[in-house]
């Protein structure tokens, strides 16, 4: 008996280390399994996110048909109807039309095509050609535009004249 009580203490502080390091592993497993749940998380709303840009792309071409429905028959009402629909329902979904006309020419946004005559300062969007569409903080489809030679071109153009 007189072993035992000579290694009982010297067990205390293997114990102690063999608890600390047992916790320490503990603690290490629990965040991996915290970072894993984030990250399947992450991943989820990432594959849903892509899977709706990609479906909301696919309707850009109807939604350039009846942008031009209604551009061509303005006082048909169920045409604006249809168009106001729809633009209602993109709203919904997260959706929105990028606002161009009247705007600085931003590359991130607008895909300049050509330049028009204005007494707008220059680089600034005149017409928009075709709409673009954001979904969230991403860009679906950039805007096709016009922008502003600026008021010294003109005047430029009517001096040669």
């Amino acid at each position: 008996m007189p072993d035992k009580e000579k290694k009982a203490p010297n067990a205390a502080p293997n114990l102690e280390k063999e608890n600390a390091e047992l916790k320490d592993k503990y603690l290490r497993a629990a965040a991996e399994l915290e970072n894993n749940r984030k990250r399947a998380a992450t991943d989820v709303e990432n594959a849903a996110r892509t899977r709706a840009i990609g479906v909301a792309a696919d309707f850009l071409p109807l939604i350039d048909a009846i942008d031009a429905a209604a551009a061509h028959a303005p006082n048909d009402v169920g045409v604006q109807t249809l168009k106001k629909a729809c633009d209602n329902t993109l709203a919904k979904l997260g959706i929105v039309r990028i606002e161009s006309v009247g705007r600085p020419m931003n590359p991130q946004f607008h895909n300049a095509i050509q330049t028009d005559e204005s007494e707008m300062p220059a680089n600034t969007v005149v017409r928009e050609l075709q709409a673009g569409f954001m979904f969230g903080q991403s860009v679906l489809r950039t805007a096709m535009v016009a922008v502003s030679a600026g008021p010294a071109a003109k005047g430029a153009n009517d001096a040669n004249a």
